[in-house]
């Protein structure tokens, strides 16, 4: 019966966390100072704006990969954790 019980608490879990997204690793406190950089040539207008082409925790985490290969140097992998956590804490909410 408890296995069970188990079982049942673990499939619920996966069926609210997004059904195998990955949830942000980062820091989104950190995320936002590095996130300064990126207001230098857009502001956070892309983020707010009703049709934004981000739907997904894996399709920010690939356009802030992208967009930090730009930078000299580019964004380091914490960089984009920190940042993509910030960005879904602050504007999308996955």
């Amino acid at each position: 019966m408890r296995i069970l019980v188990t079982s049942l608490l673990l499939a619920l879990a996966m069926g609210l966390t997004g059904c195998g997204e990955t949830a942000p690793k980062g820091d989104a406190v950190r995320g936002a100072t590095v996130h300064e950089v990126c207001l230098d040539c857009h502001g956070s207008s892309p983020y707010t704006r009703p049709d934004h082409k981000i739907k997904s925790h894996k399709a920010l985490q690939q356009e802030v990969k992208r967009w930090g290969d730009y930078y000299n140097p580019a964004l380091s992998e914490q960089d984009i954790d920190d940042l993509v956590a910030y960005l879904e804490r602050d504007f999308y909410k996955f």
